[in-house]
């Protein structure tokens, strides 16, 4: 093979660097996208540079006009300043199917579809992805929705309480990892938890790690901050490594 692209989830720069040795893929591309966006937004060249390559998503495709803005405020941030990522174009679809709602809250009266992912535009036009706005998870080029986890295991009689985060692996950019709060008086092993995730769910939702705890991280309003239980999660699980690997 001489050419393809590497799409779908954030792609260490090692395994790109790996494709274009091992399997002589000099001309492989990146692309980014949403299911939304039909499903490109950005594209690397043929004749881009490997590092280019690499290390950015590319640029905007023909006829698709791509730009940072503050998530907060909706405002154009400056080339090499995170925020969220948002294209407008031919390919941005019409809507979610009889989800008006949910369609408001994608795309902006401007016709903006927002991606919920943070990235930054670099100088010279292209584009690299440094996050997630969202909670999404995406293992192995598999989006994994934390909220349908945590409610099936909401059901296990001995739950008292649950959280699903994505941490950093080395092999599929991303694992499930869930906080539990048991309910009092009750033992609760992570064998217990696994066995019964897999019994009723597909093997790619359930969750690798357990992790067994009285109270979850809490800003002053009460509400759960899910990018603190990451940055511990790392921590607890030593996956300091992996969260060091460069992708695209």
């Amino acid at each position: 093979m001489r050419t393809g692209i590497m799409a779908g989830s954030p792609c260490p720069v090692k395994v790109m660097e790996e494709v274009i040795e091992k399997m002589h893929m000099t001309d492989i591309c990146i692309t980014y996208g949403l299911t939304e966006a039909s499903p490109a937004c950005t594209m690397s060249k043929t004749t881009d540079s490997i590092e280019q390559r690499v290390n950015t998503v590319g640029m905007a495709i023909y006829g698709v006009e791509c730009k940072i803005v503050d998530p907060e405020t909706g405002e154009d941030l400056p080339d090499d300043h995170d925020g969220e990522f948002v294209a407008r174009g031919y390919n941005i679809m019409k809507g979610y199917y009889k989800m008006p709602e949910a369609t408001a809250a994608a795309i902006d009266k401007d016709g903006w579809l927002h991606s919920g992912d943070l990235a930054r535009r670099l100088p010279d036009g292209y584009y690299k992805i440094t996050g997630r706005i969202k909670d999404m998870i995406i293992r192995g080029g598999e989006n994994i929705y934390p909220k349908e986890i945590e409610e099936f295991l909401y059901t296990y009689d001995k739950v008292k309480d649950v959280q699903v985060i994505g941490v950093p692996d080395k092999q599929y950019g991303e694992e499930i990892m869930a906080w539990v709060i048991p309910k009092e008086g009750v033992e609760l092993t992570s064998d217990e938890l696994r066995a019964y995730c897999l019994k009723n769910m597909a093997k790619h939702k359930c969750p690798r790690y357990f992790h067994f705890v009285t109270e979850f991280p809490m800003n002053a309003a009460s509400k759960v901050l899910k990018y603190k239980m990451r940055e511990m999660g790392i921590e607890i699980l030593k996956l300091e490594d992996a969260s060091k690997i460069v992708t695209a």
